[in-house]
């Protein structure tokens, strides 16, 4: 009997180390897989928007793709910021009359700094890195 008990208790304790290197290897432990190290994203560079004429001196262009509006509140100052309003996050619908507009609960904000020009947002938009490369516009990583 004690082969059967030594043989019984043996394959269970071999039956929970395969089921062990199992588990470690399904999460990326040992086991020789691959493992699930998090990779960083890749850094790319500009992405072009659309033309500088094509944004009004005063007013400006919404980019939702790329959650950016751009502003030129004056002759060849372009500013970028955020298309996402501080309030809800809803897209910014509009530019018009010097303000970027929120069409969700009408939050308005200034084309020149982003800051809030109307509420119920309290918080400006954030700026994001535009630029002019010959006669584009190109949002900077």
């Amino acid at each position: 009997m004690t082969s059967t008990r030594r043989a019984f208790v043996t394959g269970i304790a071999g039956a929970a180390g395969v089921a062990a290197t199992g588990l470690a290897a399904a999460c990326g432990g040992g086991g020789g897989g691959s493992s699930a190290t998090p990779t960083a994203p890749a850094v790319t560079g500009p992405t072009t928007l659309g033309k500088a004429s094509d944004i009004p001196v005063g007013g400006g262009q919404i980019f939702a793709t790329q959650q950016v509006v751009v502003t030129q509140p004056t002759a060849g100052a372009f500013k970028g910021f955020s298309a996402i309003c501080t309030h809800m996050h809803c897209t910014v619908g509009t530019v018009a009359n010097g303000t970027i507009n929120c069409p969700c609960h009408g939050s308005q904000y200034s084309i020149t700094d982003g800051s809030v020009q109307q509420g119920p947002a309290t918080q400006a938009l954030p700026p994001k890195n535009v630029a002019v490369s010959g006669d584009s516009i190109v949002l900077e990583p």
